[in-house]
């Protein structure tokens, strides 16, 4: 897992004046909405006895802590511990750490790491669903869901963009099992302020046979010619498939929210041009839902269940391009130090001790350089995250 990075970690509509638990690389957050309507995420473990603070309430702009009523503002500064005495100081290590928060595409993307503003690498710029914060782009209709993975989040990452399994996998949805081959592409880096925040590419597929409310639709007999299809990797966890079907354009967003080293969440939004009144919802909904279901025995059954750091430990053709990019952009920014060991992040229920991914505060300001009660997450071994490799087997 990769610190340093604006992760999207929930849907905004989600979020209110009742704060919200999240849990990403195995870090406890809590999302909360002030009154002027702006997002914020917290360490959601309260410093005094551990208690979560997704469990109490918003008080004056501050989440109160439900077991001794402590109070935290947006900075994580604590203001108030009611049962200390009247002029008693508030200690210096009464506070938690607190991640910078933007609210766009419909998404709440939370930096996960330490680094000053001026050094971070940019939000992503993912295209299709720009127009609007909500994602509810004029000409399309959207609808959003969840998928829960015991997958660790790379593996999901990778199946969103592998292009070659979908004769297998999904014969009964969109793959032609009786046409495999890919066909070569380009991967496209999306370059921003000399950062490379994705890549994208763009594939011809021949579509299977109509069925369900398509072969209602479709003609008889009708030439059906390739479908375009582009698929891509925003860094560090969304993922886009764009199908341009014969009725019109269907996109699926994905956020896949890295949960701990095993486990993982697929927020998605899916979006039609086609098809726009809400009658089609449930169908389009099912048939998103049928997506995943169809990937999931795969993507859990994949061994070794962490996608290995290094290249050459699988064996890579180039219908796997796509993934070959992520992994070298993940070598990147593990040489630049900026990993986190998944097995330090641990598993279900491995909390016997809480460790956080240091926020801006521990290193912006060097008085609080020791005004912090948990530990932080350790990075990734240097030797590990030197390993480079080369080469793609024809």
């Amino acid at each position: 897992m990769i610190k340093n990075y604006w992760y999207a970690v929930e849907f905004g509509h989600v979020i209110g004046a009742t704060p919200q638990h999240s849990e990403i690389m195995g870090q406890q957050l809590v999302l909360w909405r002030d009154t002027g309507g702006v997002v914020h995420a917290q360490s959601d473990v309260c410093i005094h006895r551990g208690g979560s603070l997704a469990g109490g309430k918003i008080v004056d702009d501050c989440v109160e802590c439900p077991y001794h009523g402590w109070r935290y503002d947006s900075d994580g500064q604590c203001t108030k511990i009611p049962a200390n005495r009247e002029g008693l100081p508030i200690p210096k290590k009464a506070r938690i750490d607190t991640y910078p928060c933007e609210e766009r595409y419909g998404y709440v993307f939370v930096f996960l790491g330490d680094l000053p503003e001026s050094e971070r690498p940019p939000l992503p710029y993912i295209d299709v669903l720009d127009q609007v914060p909500t994602a509810r782009i004029e000409g399309f209709r959207a609808i959003t869901g969840e998928f829960a993975w015991k997958a660790n989040f790379e593996r999901v990452l990778e199946n969103g963009v592998d292009i070659a399994h979908a004769p297998f996998v999904h014969a009964g949805s969109f793959g032609n099992p009786d046409s495999p081959m890919v066909e070569d592409y380009e991967v496209e880096e999306i370059l921003y302020n000399d950062w490379n925040i994705g890549n994208i590419s763009t594939v011809h597929l021949d579509p299977p046979q109509p069925s369900g409310i398509w072969k209602v639709v479709s003609k008889k007999g009708a030439e059906r010619p390739p479908i375009k299809t582009r698929t891509g990797i925003f860094f560090p966890n969304v993922t886009m498939l764009e199908v341009n079907l014969p009725l019109g354009t269907m996109r699926i967003i994905t956020a896949v929210v890295p949960i701990n080293a095993n486990r993982s969440i697929s927020k998605w939004t899916m979006m039609r041009d086609f098809f726009t009144g809400s009658w089609a919802d449930r169908d389009s909904r099912r048939r998103t839902d049928k997506i995943f279901l169809e990937d999931q025995p795969t993507v859990e059954g994949q061994r070794p269940e962490l996608v290995p750091i290094d290249l050459t430990a699988e064996l890579h053709v180039k219908s796997d391009a796509n993934q070959v990019a992520y992994r070298r952009w993940r070598q990147a920014s593990l040489d630049r130090g900026w990993g986190i060991d998944d097995h330090v992040v641990g598993r279900d229920g491995d909390y016997h001790e809480v460790r956080v991914i240091p926020s801006p505060a521990r290193r912006n300001n060097p008085d609080l350089a020791n005004a912090w009660v948990l530990k932080e997450l350790e990075a990734r071994d240097a030797d590990i995250a030197r390993q480079r490799t080369t080469g793609v087997s024809q």
